[in-house]
C-alpha cells in the first residue's frame, strides 16, 4: 500500500470519528483495518482479516453485523482477482450464475431462481436487481456491462430483498458501490495493460483516476478506462443450399479468425459538496460505449471455437446515467435522496440463416420469398435491432441515527419508470415490396413497440433490541405496478388487424399502425421477519422470513392473457462469526424458497415468445463463505454454495397438461448443484520489493441450458468444469508490476447453449430448427502483463 493511500485513511478515520455516531466509529475502524497486512503490523488489532463495511440495510454496517447472507468484494480484493467486468466477479461469487451470449447480455440468476428466460423484450423482469450505487440500473435483455474499476466494493445480496430493494431483487441483489469524492487529499492511480488469449488475438486494457480536492468541502473523482478484449471465435468457411430453391450461398467474404473482439471505453465523474455538518450533495455521471463484433458462441459440429456466420454480426451497446444523492440530518434522523435517469441504446445486426435454413426445410418457407419480378431468391434473413431503454428512479429514505435507542428504522418511498423502445427489422434482401412491411423495405418481420414498466412503492423496516443480545426485525412493502406495450408486431399480412375497431391510427416510432395495445395493473405487499442472536461480539445467529416478488406484465400475442406477478418466499437459518483472535471468518446459510405462478417464457406458434404463469418450485440450498488470515503473509479465502432447485408440479405449456414439458422433481436450469472457489495469496519479500503470489480455482457443477424435456433431450447438459487462475507481482514504492494468467490450463467450459430458434415446435410438435446448438465457452487462457502506478 501506498504512503499516500495509508495516509488518506488515516485522515478517514480520523474525520469519522469526529462524528458521536456508532455508525461513524464503526466506519473509522473499518478504514484503518484496510490498510494491507504488511503495514498493519505496527497495530496489533489489525493483525487479522480485513473489516468489510456494507450498506446492504440502507445503512453503513460491518458485514459481521448484518443479519443477512452477503458477499462484498472490496477494492484490494477486486484488484487482486483482476476483476474488470461481471464475468470477472460473477465466478468468485457461488450463489450467482448467469447466461449470456455475449457483451451486454447476461441475464443474472441467485440461488437457482431461474426457468430458462430467454430475455425477450416482452417477457419477465429479471429475478435479480442491479444496483449503481444507489440506483436501480436493471434492464430488460441483459445487465450494464459495467467496467469495474475505482470500486469500493461490490455487494451480492442472497435471497428475497423484496422490503427495500423491490421489483426485480426477487432472488437477490447485486450491487456495484463506486468510490466517492474525498475533499481531504489528491489522489490518483493508472494501470495499463497488454494481454493475449490462447488460439485468439491481443487485447489491451488502460484505466486511471484522480481524486481533485477544490476546497476543504468539495471534490472532485474523475475515472476513465479503455479497454480491448481479444478474439477467440474464428468464422470459417461454410455453404447453405436451400431445399426448395437449390440457392447455395457462402460466407467467404465474412471468414475471419479471433473475429469477436470487444472494445470498451468509458468514464465517471462524481462532485461531492459538504454544504455544512450536516448536508451533502454529490452529483454522478457514467458513460460507456462498447462494441463487440462477431459471435460470443460456436458450433461444435463444426470445430473448437470455430462458426459458421452468413451474415456480419455486430453489437453496439452505449449508456449513460447521471445520479443525484442528498444526505442530511434532521434531528435523530438520516434523510437520503436518491435519484437517477439511465439511458441506454444497443443497435445490433445479426446472422439469422440456420431459421431461414431448418423453416425452408420444415415448412418450404423459400417458396414465398420473391422479388418484384416473382422469381425465387435466397431467403436468408438476417435482423437489426435498435433497442432504447430510458430509466428514471427516485428514492426518499430516512432512517434513525441515535445509537443509545433500542429501536432503530428505515423507510421511504420510492418509483421508478422504464420505457424500452423496440426495434427488431427482420430482412432478406431483394424482397418483394408487396412481401414487405409498409415504410419497411426488404423486412419479412417487424416489431416496433413500446413497452412501459411502473413500479411505485413504500417500504420500511423495523428493529427492536429486546435484549443486549436478541434483536427483532419486521419489514413491508406496499407496491403498485403498472406494465403496457403498445405497437406493431407481425407480416405485412397482419396489417389488416389495425383496420379494425382497435385500431388507433398511425404506428409507433414510424411503425405502420399499432396491432397491440394492452395494459396490466397490479398492487401487492412483501414481508420480511427477522430475529438475530448474538452470543458475543464475534458470533451471531439469525432466522428470517423474507419475500420478493417481480411484475407481471403483457404478451406480445394480442390473443394471449396477460401474466402476473410472481413470489419468491425465503425461509433461511444463517449465522456470522469469527474466529482464531479475528484471524478466520466463517459465515453461512441455510435457505428454503418456495416459487409460486413461475413466469416462465418459451417459444410459441410461429416462433413467439409466449409468457404464462406455470407451476411451483422449491429451492433448498447451503451457502458458506470462509476466509482465514494464516498469517501475516498468508491468506486464503473462498465459499460454496449447494442449491437443490426443482419444479414441485408439472410444468405444461398446453393448458390440457398434453405433453407434460417438465415433469416434477426436474432441475431448475442454469444453476448446477454445487459451485464453489478459493483462493490464496502469499506475500514476502524479495530483494528490494514486496512481492507476492496468487492462485485461484474456480469450480461449477453440470447444470442444464433449458427446463423443458425435449430441449434437454436435444441440447444435452452443460457439463461440470475447473478454472484455475494465477497471479504474481512486485510492488515498490508507489508502483507495481504483475504478470496474470487466467484459466491457466486452458479448461473449455461452456457458460451456455444457444439456438436461433426453437429446436421444437409449438408445444413439442414437429421440429422447427433442428438439433443445431451453439455453445457459449469460458474464455481460453489469458496471459497479461500489468503495471500499475499510485501517487
Amino acid at each position: 500500500m501506498t504512503r499516500s493511500r495509508k495516509r488518506k485513511l488515516a485522515r478517514e478515520c480520523r474525520s469519522l470519528r469526529m462524528g458521536n455516531t456508532m455508525a461513524g466509529s464503526m466506519i473509522a475502524a473499518a478504514a484503518w483495518s484496510a490498510v494491507s497486512p504488511a503495514y498493519a503490523q505496527d497495530e496489533p488489532a489489525s493483525s487479522g482479516l480485513e473489516e468489510v463495511v456494507v450498506t446492504a440495510q440502507k445503512r453503513a454496517e460491518s458485514l459481521q453485523d448484518v443479519p443477512l447472507s452477503i458477499q462484498a468484494l472490496g477494492t484490494q480484493k477486486l484488484e487482486q482477482l483482476n476483476v474488470q467486468s461481471f464475468n470477472d466477479f460473477a465466478k468468485f461469487l457461488p450463489s450467482v450464475n448467469f447466461q449470456s451470449i455475449g457483451p451486454g447480455t447476461a441475464a443474472v440468476f441467485m440461488r437457482g431462481v431461474a426457468s430458462g428466460e430467454n430475455s425477450n423484450h416482452s417477457g419477465p423482469l429479471p429475478t435479480v436487481g442491479i444496483y449503481l450505487d444507489e440506483q436501480p440500473i436493471t434492464t430488460i435483455q441483459g445487465s450494464l456491462d459495467v467496467h469495474v474499476y475505482d470500486m469500493a466494493r461490490i455487494e451480492a445480496l442472497s435471497g428475497p430483498q423484496g422490503t427495500l430493494y423491490g421489483a426485480s431483487s426477487q432472488a437477490g441483489t447485486i450491487r456495484y458501490i463506486s468510490n466517492k469524492p474525498d475533499p481531504d487529499a489528491f489522489d490518483a492511480a493508472f494501470g495499463i495493460q497488454g494481454n493475449t488469449v490462447a488460439d485468439g488475438g491481443q487485447g489491451y486494457l488502460a484505466e486511471g483516476f484522480v481524486n481533485l480536492p477544490i476546497s476543504e468541502k468539495a471534490a472532485i473523482r474523475l475515472v476513465g478506462w479503455a479497454r480491448k478484449d481479444a478474439g477467440y471465435i474464428d468464422n470459417v468457411p461454410g455453404t447453405i443450399t436451400y431445399p426448395v430453391s437449390g440457392i447455395t450461398i457462402n460466407n467467404n467474404a465474412l471468414v475471419e479468425d479471433d473475429f469477436n473482439d470487444v472494445e470498451t471505453y468509458g468514464l465517471r465523474a462524481a462532485l461531492k459538496i459538504d454544504l455544512n455538518d450536516s448536508w451533502t450533495i454529490t452529483p454522478a455521471i457514467m458513460a460507456q460505449d462498447q462494441k463487440a463484433r462477431g459471435s460470443f458462441s460456436y458450433n461444435p459440429a463444426i470445430g473448437d471455437l470455430q462458426v459458421s456466420r452468413f451474415q456480419p454480426e455486430v453489437f453496439n451497446d452505449k449508456w449513460v446515467q447521471a445520479a443525484l444523492t442528498v444526505e442530511g440530518k434532521f434531528s435523530n434522523f438520516d434523510l437520503v435522496y436518491a435519484g437517477a435517469f439511465l439511458k441506454r441504446d444497443t443497435d445490433g445486426v445479426s446472422d439469422y440463416s440456420d431459421y431461414s435454413y431448418f423453416y425452408d426445410v420444415n415448412y418450404s418457407s423459400g417458396a414465398y420469398i420473391y422479388d418484384n419480378a416473382g422469381n425465387v431468391i435466397d431467403p436468408t434473413q438476417y435482423f437489426l435491432s435498435n433497442d432504447g431503454y430510458k430509466k428514471q428512479s427516485h428514492e426518499l429514505r430516512f432512517s434513525t441515527n441515535n445509537p443509545d435507542s433500542r429501536w432503530k428504522a428505515v423507510g421511504g418511498l420510492f418509483m421508478q419508470r422504464q420505457q424500452h423502445d423496440i426495434l427488431q427489422d427482420y430482412r432478406i434482401n431483394n424482397l418483394a415490396d408487396d412481401s414487405a412491411v409498409t415504410g419497411y423495405p426488404d423486412n419479412i418481420w417487424l416489431t416496433n413497440q413500446v413497452r412501459i414498466d411502473r413500479d411505485y412503492a413504500l417500504f420500511g423496516e423495523v428493529s427492536f433490541d429486546a435484549t443486549s443480545q436478541l434483536q427483532l426485525t419486521a419489514g413491508a412493502r406496499f407496491f403498485k405496478a403498472k406494465n403496457s406495450l403498445i405497437g406493431f408486431w407481425g407480416y405485412r399480412s397482419r396489417e389488416a388487424e389495425c383496420a379494425g375497431p382497435s385500431s388507433i391510427g398511425g404506428g409507433i416510432n414510424g411503425g405502420p399502425c399499432i396491432n397491440l395495445d394492452k395494459e396490466i395493473d397490479e398492487d401487492g405487499q412483501t414481508y420480511k421477519l427477522n430475529a438475530t442472536y448474538r452470543f458475543d461480539d464475534e458470533r451471531m445467529v439469525y432466522a428470517t422470513y423474507s419475500e420478493g416478488f417481480r411484475p407481471g406484465g403483457i404478451n406480445r400475442r394480442g390473443s394471449l392473457p396477460p401474466f402476473d406477478a410472481d413470489f419468491l418466499k425465503n425461509h433461511e437459518v444463517g449465522w456470522k462469526s469469527t474466529w482464531l483472535d479475528r484471524r478466520l471468518r466463517f459465515n453461512g446459510a441455510i435457505f428454503l424458497l418456495k416459487w409460486d405462478d413461475i413466469q416462465f417464457s418459451y417459444l410459441g406458434l410461429n416462433g413467439l415468445t409466449e409468457i404464462r404463469n406455470a407451476g411451483k418450485a422449491e429451492v433448498t440450498g447451503l451457502e458458506v463463505d470462509v476466509a482465514w488470515a494464516a498469517s501475516d503473509r498468508l491468506s486464503v479465502s473462498g465459499g460454496f454454495a449447494l442449491t437443490d432447485a426443482k419444479l414441485k408440479e408439472d410444468y405444461c405449456v398446453d393448458p390440457s397438461c398434453v405433453p407434460v414439458n417438465a415433469p416434477s422433481g426436474t432441475q431448475l436450469p442454469v444453476t448446477p448443484k454445487f459451485k464453489g472457489n478459493i483462493t490464496a495469496r502469499y506475500e514476502f519479500p524479495l530483494a528490494s520489493f514486496e512481492a507476492f503470489a496468487q492462485g485461484a480455482v474456480v469450480y461449477r457443477g453440470r447444470n442444464w441450458a433449458d427446463l423443458q424435456t425435449v430441449d434437454r433431450l436435444a441440447l444435452g447438459p452443460l457439463d461440470a468444469f475447473t478454472v484455475a487462475d494465477f497471479s504474481f507481482g512486485i510492488e515498490k514504492a508507489n508502483y507495481a508490476l504483475e504478470l496474470v494468467v487466467e484459466n491457466a490450463f486452458d479448461e473449455r467450459g461452456q457458460e451456455t447453449f444457444t439456438t436461433q430458434c426453437a429446436i421444437v415446435g409449438y408445444a413439442g410438435a414437429g421440429l422447427t430448427c433442428g438439433n443445431r446448438p451453439y455453445a457459449v465457452p469460458n474464455r481460453p487462457r489469458l496471459i497479461g502483463l500489468k503495471y500499475t502506478q499510485k501517487f
